[in-house]
């Protein structure tokens, strides 16, 4: 991929993207549509005089000179459907579809949304311009302090917070009458005052996944002590000390999932970057409003926080964020804005700015300035944002002032106080001392799981095993097992994306099976018998009733295996040493048997996440081949155990090799377990395939032969028998839970041929 990006605006906030884009590898060149004087200094970038609004000159452009990425940085070219423009001619845009930009676009129709999805905000009640009689009624009868904000896009300046229910009268009839905010205000949102501190949340999303990055505070007032107009935001920085990870955990349950999901539901999936700004309430947090773009000056202190490694362009080119990484590196951003004098109302332009040497961790971030000859100067109110990092808050905050100092022009202003309520709230924390509960670790939560979980774990238990936990390691005694020769096979695996829609599904238990069957098939492909489970349960926070229920699955599955469970992370099972699998004598003509899934078991759950997203479905929604559970239900479906119906067949010395058929379908796992100089085929018409796989060729448009190299297909474990023992294997297979099929024979080809396909077809 060489990527030609289009950028779209010419603030701190675009800076900062060129800064990173401008690091990947990817990119071949950087257009800046108009920049400022600092986007053209970075490599391989370029300002271009375009007019972000200016939406045909700029797909001309777009076209003319291959760019195959769009990144708008201001939110009104979203709000006007820019994303429309650049897909008729298949440009693809990192950013809302015009329906989705009405969260931002609209107050009334985000607020709305947020009524319907149950996702907390302000009380609130919205009304036409027409309708100021009504709002003024709503103030009186209304019972608490009100806010007034303009419905649509207004610069930013569109809030009014008065103090006395006189002062909503007037701004009332200032936005419903005298129009000051323009159309923005043909709706006018009255909601409940909230207090409390505020924090910023940006998140990537593909329209299903969600990718949050640390939470920031903005600092809005021009003067210290937040006092003063508001402005577009005199600094930043982030991570929020008060952002613990319990909250933003809270913050992604309540908020942030739920809109993601809300919106891919109603038609209008969000991809790009979705800013939602928090009240942290004494109930808890609560969305002040959503914005549908990079924030300013958030950005400019996160693009800082974003590990060295984090490719950028990747990071906005794909729409599957589950198989991207954008990691953070631990530490803290800080950027302080620098303004003209008089910001946020009339200022000068066209001072000079002198920019001496800057510390090794500081970027100066250029935001409203112009290259004039030879010399740098200011063009807008806020000038430019100096950006530290630093181990700590107080390193970055002093290295980021170290800069401020290094600069100069006519007079500039910036305040002296960023991260002052980060560095209160670290003196408050020395004053009172911390407890490993306020780190996020529950030692009381901990031993509640355990003494839950006693009773599951104690009902695995197997001659060999106590199935005792609480000491520091699991004992098994081989020797009580009554192998001979025995040798032990050890296998790990995981539940992969499954895990996902588990979560957002709520059911917990059945991925716990899961997690012992895809462990225990593979010991069992070699012929060995399970003997014990070691698992680990990792979390952010203990939900104590979620992982009993994780514990209940993995001991239903040990069950099941006949192995007992402990935690820690892998399965290991013995098989005696004349009965290990596969045999060496593997030849042309032996047969495979296929038997049954349950479903689509453990794999290929990335591309099941897509084509649900695109089916018009939710994981709610009644399963269509089978109306009595949900679609979500149906889904997680757990993997079968194989281990009763198949080891008492391999023991009695019929099988010459067995191939679980997890990620890579058939196409991948037949062939580990033939000679290299062997191959097979597998002729798809044997069994019927599952509505579940249909579902997904359906909706997705998957071609027969990609469900072949991804899922299993209705056929959960293939064994190799001789020509020979066919009906004896057939017999004895027959008598386990899961259907038996002859599919196919070893053939002298490499490879996997896979016949009659079509009969997949739809």
């Amino acid at each position: 991929m060489a990527a030609r990006i289009l950028l779209l605006g010419n603030g701190g906030r675009e800076h900062a993207l060129a800064w990173k884009l401008s690091q990947s590898d990817l990119l071949d060149r950087l257009y800046v549509c108009p920049g400022n004087g600092g986007t053209a200094q970075e490599p391989k970038t370029f300002n271009v005089d375009l007019s972000p609004s200016d939406f045909p000159r700029l797909v001309e452009f777009a076209v003319k000179n291959e760019v195959n990425l769009v990144v708008p940085g201001p939110e009104q070219p979203l709000v006007d459907g820019i994303e429309t423009y650049f897909r008729k001619v298949g440009i693809p845009v990192f950013g809302p579809s015009v329906l989705a930009a009405r969260m931002e676009g609209s107050k009334a129709f985000s607020k709305d949304f947020m009524a319907r999805h149950n996702i907390p905000t302000a009380k609130f009640r919205v009304f036409k311009s027409y309708q100021v009689d009504d709002a003024i009624e709503y103030v009186k009868t209304c019972g608490h302090k009100v806010v007034l904000k303009a419905s649509g896009l207004a610069g930013g300046k569109g809030v009014l917070i008065p103090e006395t229910i006189e002062e909503a009268f007037v701004g009332l009839k200032e936005m419903m009458v005298d129009n000051i905010f323009g159309d923005a205000a043909d709706e006018v949102v009255i909601e409940e005052l909230l207090t409390g501190p505020e924090v910023s949340v940006l998140a990537f999303s593909d329209g299903y996944s969600i990718f949050p990055l640390p939470a920031a505070q903005d600092h809005k007032r021009i003067g210290e002590g937040d006092t003063g107009l508001n402005t577009g935001g005199m600094g930043a920085y982030a991570p929020a000390v008060i952002a613990t990870p319990a909250l933003i955990e809270q913050i992604m349950n309540e908020s942030l999932r739920p809109t993601i999901d809300g919106m891919r539901r109603e038609g209008f999936p969000f991809v790009g970057m979705l800013f939602t700004g928090f009240m942290l309430t004494p109930g808890g947090p609560k969305v002040l409003e959503y914005n549908v773009r990079f924030g300013d000056p958030e950005t400019e202190a996160l693009m800082l926080l974003l590990r060295e490694d984090v490719d950028l362009v990747q990071a906005c080119a794909e729409h599957h964020l589950d198989s991207t990484t954008i990691a953070v590196r631990p530490g803290f951003a800080v950027s302080v804005v620098l303004a003209s004098q008089g910001y946020p109302g009339a200022y000068p332009k066209g001072k000079a700015i002198e920019i001496k040497a800057m510390p090794s961790n500081v970027v100066v971030f250029h935001a409203g300035t112009i290259k004039s000859g030879n010399n740098i100067v200011t063009s807008g109110g806020r000038v430019l944002a100096v950006t530290a990092y630093a181990p700590t808050i107080q390193e970055a905050l002093d290295a980021a002032y170290a800069g401020v100092d290094a600069i100069s022009f006519e007079g500039k202003t910036y305040r002296r106080d960023i991260g002052h309520r980060a560095l209160t709230a670290l003196r408050d924390t020395k004053t009172t001392g911390l407890t490993y509960a306020q780190a996020g670790v529950s030692v009381d939560a901990g031993n509640d799981l355990v003494e839950m979980i006693k009773p599951y774990v104690r009902s695995t238990r197997r001659p060999g095993a106590d199935a005792e936990i609480g000491g520091f390691g699991g004992v098994f005694d081989l020797k009580a097992t009554g192998y001979i020769d025995p040798i032990l096979v050890s296998g790990t695996d995981g539940v992969g994306t499954k895990l996902r829609v588990a979560v957002d599904v709520g059911i917990h238990d059945l991925v716990g099976i899961d997690l012992v069957a895809m462990s225990v098939n593979d010991l069992l492909v070699q012929g060995a018998e399970p003997l014990y489970f070691l698992d680990y349960f990792g979390c952010g926070r203990l939900d104590v009733d979620v992982a009993s229920q994780v514990v209940k699955g993995i001991a239903d599955g040990c069950r099941q295996a006949g192995c007992d469970y402990d935690l820690a992370g892998f399965a290991v099972g013995a098989v005696e040493r004349d009965l290990i699998l596969p045999t060496p004598d593997i030849a042309a003509g032996d047969v495979l048997l296929g038997i049954a899934s349950s479903g689509l078991h453990s794999n290929g759950f990335s591309l099941v996440r897509k084509v649900v997203s695109v089916s018009g479905l939710n994981y709610i929604s009644p399963c269509p081949w089978d109306s009595k559970v949900t679609l979500g239900r149906a889904l997680l479906e757990p993997t079968q155990i194989y281990t009763s119906q198949v080891l008492p067949v391999a023991k009695a010395g019929l099988l010459k090799g067995m191939s679980h058929i997890t990620g890579g379908g058939f196409i991948e796992n037949i062939p580990r377990v033939l000679p290299k100089n062997l191959g097979c085929f597998v002729d798809a018409s044997a069994w019927n395939l599952p509505p579940v796989f249909k579902f997904l060729m359906q909706h997705g448009g998957i071609e027969p032969l990609e469900m072949a190299r991804t899922f299993n297909n209705g056929i959960g474990m293939i064994v190799i028998v001789s020509p020979g023992n066919v009906d004896a294997a057939l017999a004895a297979l027959g008598k386990g839970q899961a259907d038996v099929f002859s599919v196919g024979e070893v053939t002298a080809k490499p490879g996997v041929e896979m016949r009659n396909l079509h009969t997949w077809s739809l």
